[in-house]
């Protein structure tokens, strides 16, 4: 079976190039009727925060797809540790009790590893080693990189392809530092060895570390699991996206504030790197789980696309506003609400929102759009607009009195204040005025709604009621 795993270090907020790779293991895992893990890399105790660790899960649980198995590295430091000394107990590492620097936990792919390793170290006997060990000499414990018997290691990238490195450009990494605890590359082997994982998927800036997790992996006698190497998240200017450069645009909690919904965000996040090989742009869920695999994942990076003035890709507000307009009205008003309760207070029910999503369902792209689209419907009376307004074309001043006048008086008459009564009432007198359509329905339009752009017109009065459209009827004859 395929078992899966994301695995973030809680020293920083879910960035969405995280998102993005828990959202393809997840399709990954589903897709394959697999198993899908999330593992918290919480082993470097100086950087991890709880601040973090609580804006990780915030944003995981936003996505709303959940995950199968739960762990925590720190729980399991113990194995970490007798895989580590197991590899040292078959001749594979070695103590290094080289003064401690900042070479101890040194990483070929950064600039202060210019060594590859220490031969007086490399070299001590097992009698030498253990003796400085048992007096109290503090060491770092290193693998042994293989450079007489081995030239390269071979990884079969499943996005990248065949890729190798040269063993005599391995330094000889550390598996445990001076105080015991593991390094990340130790504790994640391990943790991958144990928990069986049969394919990592993570972010292209890995495939470095991929070299060091083989010899690891044949080390502990373990399956070496199949990598997917993921392209890059790009901002415009080329630069990856961080949080330092580009600020908050690059945190999942962002968009789940600005008003995105789960699957939209997600759906978005689907096309950055992937290509489900067809015409198709939004997808359910369902068919992200089917077109899912990796031979849609692109080797080239993906950008996103934002300004300092707008900082959401125009594509995700598309893709946003395209889910929400497909959304059955309840899960609409439950998706609103929130919102809508922090412009416009109580009076903004889910229930009163069930009613109005076939008006307003149309005209929104972010869920915040609700206190622009809606607010006709909650306030108590309009702000002021200019008279000019109620002014229809090829009209004047006195047309659009004649008409507020005319529907003032249908209006409190008609029997029935809804959608099939009103429609008729204003078609006739429009007739009767000898008005055109528009010319009588514009005035109304504008009174009861304090703008042109609104919703249909005689949906728009039902839901405002009798009350409210005389009174604002009234409100606009008095500026006229």
């Amino acid at each position: 079976m395929i078992r899966v795993r994301f695995a973030p270090s809680p020293t920083g907020y879910l960035h969405i190039g995280g998102a993005r790779t828990f959202i393809f293991n997840w399709l990954y895992a589903r897709h394959n009727s697999g198993t899908m893990i999330l593992r918290i890399d919480d082993t470097d105790v100086e950087r991890n925060t709880q601040v973090s660790l609580d804006s990780i899960m915030e944003g995981l649980e936003w996505l709303g797809l959940g995950w199968d198995e739960f762990y925590r590295q720190s729980d399991r430091l113990d194995l970490h540790q007798k895989a580590a000394w197991s590899i040292f107990e078959k001749g594979l590492a070695y103590r290094d009790f080289t003064p401690a620097s900042a070479a101890e936990d040194a990483d070929s792919s950064s600039p202060e590893a210019h060594w590859l390793f220490n031969p007086g170290m490399r070299d001590l006997t097992r009698e030498e080693s253990d003796r400085r060990a048992a007096a109290g000499e503090p060491f770092v414990l290193r693998y042994k990189v293989p450079r007489e018997t081995r030239t390269e290691v071979i990884v079969p990238d499943l996005v990248y392809g065949t890729v190798t490195k040269a063993t005599a450009d391995l330094e000889d990494f550390a598996l445990l530092r001076s105080n015991g605890g593991p390094t990340y590359h130790m504790a994640s082997c391990a943790d991958d060895a144990d928990l069986r994982i049969t394919h990592i998927l993570r972010g292209q800036e890995h495939l470095a570390n991929t070299f060091k997790h083989v010899l690891i992996f044949e080390a502990l006698g373990a399956p070496v699991p199949q990598t997917a190497h993921l392209p890059l998240l790009m901002a415009p200017d080329g630069a990856k996206l961080s949080k330092r450069k580009h600020g908050p645009v690059v945190s999942v909690t962002t968009y789940r504030d600005a008003g995105f919904l789960p699957h939209a965000f997600i759906n978005f996040l689907c096309l950055l790197g992937w290509n489900p090989k067809n015409d198709l742009e939004k997808m359910s869920r369902e068919q992200l789980i089917e077109l899912f695999s990796l031979d849609g994942i692109n080797r080239s990076n993906a950008t996103i696309n934002f300004t300092e003035e707008d900082p959401f890709d125009p594509k995700s507000i598309w893709l946003n506003a395209a889910h929400l307009h497909a959304l059955p009205h309840a899960a609409l008003a439950a998706a609103l609400a929130p919102f809508a309760a922090k412009a416009f207070g109580p009076a903004a029910t889910e229930a009163r929102l069930l009613e109005l999503a076939p008006l307003i369902q149309e005209r929104i792209k972010l869920l915040p759009d609700v206190s622009a689209v809606a607010d006709i419907f909650f306030i108590d009376k309009l702000p002021p607009y200019d008279s000019e307004l109620l002014v229809p074309q090829n009209g004047d001043r006195s047309t659009a009195r004649l008409a507020l006048e005319k529907a003032r008086e249908v209006l409190t008459a008609v029997p029935d204040f809804n959608v099939a009564a009103l429609d008729p009432a204003l078609r006739a007198a429009a007739a009767e005025l000898k008005l055109k359509a528009g010319q009588m329905f514009q005035p109304v339009r504008v009174a009861a709604c304090g703008r042109k752009n609104a919703p249909p017109l005689f949906e728009t009065l039902e839901a405002l009621g009798r009350a409210t459209v005389l009174e604002r009827i009234e409100i606009a004859l008095g500026i006229l």
